[in-house]
């Protein structure tokens, strides 16, 4: 069990019938309800005032810790000078200061930022460029995006299209016409327990040049990938797969959009995957650690090439038509600078980064354990994948989800794969805690 010394704090939970909550067992939830009612750094604290520590950074987004009080600061003095202003033919002082920060952090070339509301709504928004981009150019043709198996990119129709995770895709019908998918690169025979990135698999990559020539060229529009691919378990890209698949985008004048919802903002140990991987994509969507997930916000950043081509027609002319109501709100830019602000004075990302090796040594203590198949990892973010139950798919790990919370843990799951992203403040004990937590669960199931 973990320390639980502090001021036990509790609430009376309010009535749960009218919330229809996302991605959850609703009925299950609301008989045996897990409420967060506070957090502070590395910790929430439950509706019956148990202290949980939180390894997941609330959804891969609380890098910074929870209610870092610079943020909070940030937010409550935004809200009582500007509440809101319209995107629309207005702007406010800190929607450009907040693009300026992040474009100085992204690779070299990458130096505009389009702001939105969430990870769903960037990717729809990078292809929405992605297809304008090729039409203003004389190339309307180029409509077909290429995807990944198992990847995540949202629940907007155009992310769920791309996206290859059958259960987000199964209920919704045919989806975006125009679409293929690249196979994903999880392979246990040749890559399990890998430390950091495989050295098996740099040929998948070719499968692109094979759908490629399927469809012609002159038809693709985009592909897009996360770097590390975060909600299927943390699959990892091997090595030089990403170079490849960069190269031949290159070749055939196919734009190369990242996902880094997930992986940016020093997950991997740097301000992008991109940077770590030192493979630069035409766009990048990024979410979740923008704003250490205190205020809803993304944003996709592109090429300089992309925003100078848009910039044609009469003066005064809308040159893309596409936003949102509360894109680059006040708020949510405020607590952006100001979570950008925290990651640079406390050096998180080479933080994250110093701590890999320590994460990468504590998960894979547990490959002889019962049910362990596979370890993955890479800067701070890692996953321990199991051994299904026959006939039960996703119940031996959602039933260490369950009492991992019990013993005060928060962790996440998918399919049968326990995944961990801690704030990039956890220290080196909390590690182990949370290793010893899993092993002593592991040998009693």
């Amino acid at each position: 069990m973990l320390d639980d010394s502090t001021e036990n704090l509790s609430i009376d939970l309010p009535k749960m019938d009218s919330y229809w909550m996302p991605f959850t067992g609703n009925r299950y939830f609301k008989e045996n309800p897990r409420v967060i009612h506070r957090a502070k750094g590395m910790y929430c604290w439950s509706h019956d005032g148990r202290k949980m520590l939180d390894m997941v950074a609330g959804l891969w987004c609380c890098n910074a810790g929870h209610c870092d009080p610079r943020i909070v600061k940030a937010i409550q003095d935004q809200a009582a000078d500007l509440d809101y202003a319209m995107a629309f033919q207005l702007g406010h002082p800190k929607a450009f200061e907040l693009a300026s920060k992040l474009t100085d952090l992204a690779p070299d070339g990458i130096d505009h930022a389009f702001f939105v509301n969430s990870g769903s709504e960037a990717v729809d928004t990078a292809m929405k460029m992605t297809l304008a981009y090729h039409r203003i150019r004389g190339q309307g043709e180029r409509t077909r995006f290429i995807g990944r198996e198992r990847g995540y990119h949202g629940v907007g129709f155009g992310g769920i299209s791309v996206g290859g995770m059958s259960p987000n895709r199964k209920m919704f019908g045919a989806m975006l016409p125009g679409v293929d998918h690249l196979p994903h690169t999880h392979n246990l025979e040749h890559n399990a327990f890998s430390r950091g990135l495989p050295s098996w698999g740099e040929h998948l990559a070719d499968e692109l040049e094979n759908i490629i020539a399927l469809h012609d060229p002159s038809n693709i529009a985009g592909v897009i990938v996360e770097p590390i691919a975060g909600s299927a378990g943390v699959l990892l890209p091997p090595q030089g797969y990403l170079k490849k698949i960069r190269e031949i985008c290159t070749k055939h004048g196919i734009m190369l959009i990242f996902d880094e919802v997930i992986c940016a903002f020093g997950r991997t140990g740097d301000a992008f995957a991109a940077k770590r991987f030192d493979v630069t994509p035409d766009i990048m969507t990024t979410a979740k650690g923008l704003t250490s997930g205190t205020v809803p916000m993304g944003a996709v950043l592109t090429k300089g090439d992309i925003y100078d081509t848009f910039m044609t027609g009469p003066d005064g002319a809308i040159e893309f038509f596409h936003g949102y109501t509360y894109s680059g709100h006040p708020l949510a830019a405020a607590a952006a600078c100001a979570t950008l602000d925290v990651y640079a004075e406390d050096d998180l990302f080479n933080r994250a980064l110093s701590l890999e090796d320590r994460f990468a040594d504590a998960l894979h203590s547990l490959k002889d354990e019962p049910y362990v198949i596979d370890v993955r990892n890479y800067g701070l973010i890692g996953a321990v994948e199991l051994t299904p139950i026959e006939g039960q798919p996703t119940a031996r790990a959602m039933s260490i989800f369950r009492e991992c919370y019990d013993k005060g843990l928060i962790i996440r799951t998918t399919g049968d794969t326990v995944a961990f992203s801690p704030p990039l403040i956890v220290k080196e004990s909390q590690i182990e805690q949370t290793v010893e937590i899993i092993r002593a669960i592991l040998r009693s199931i």
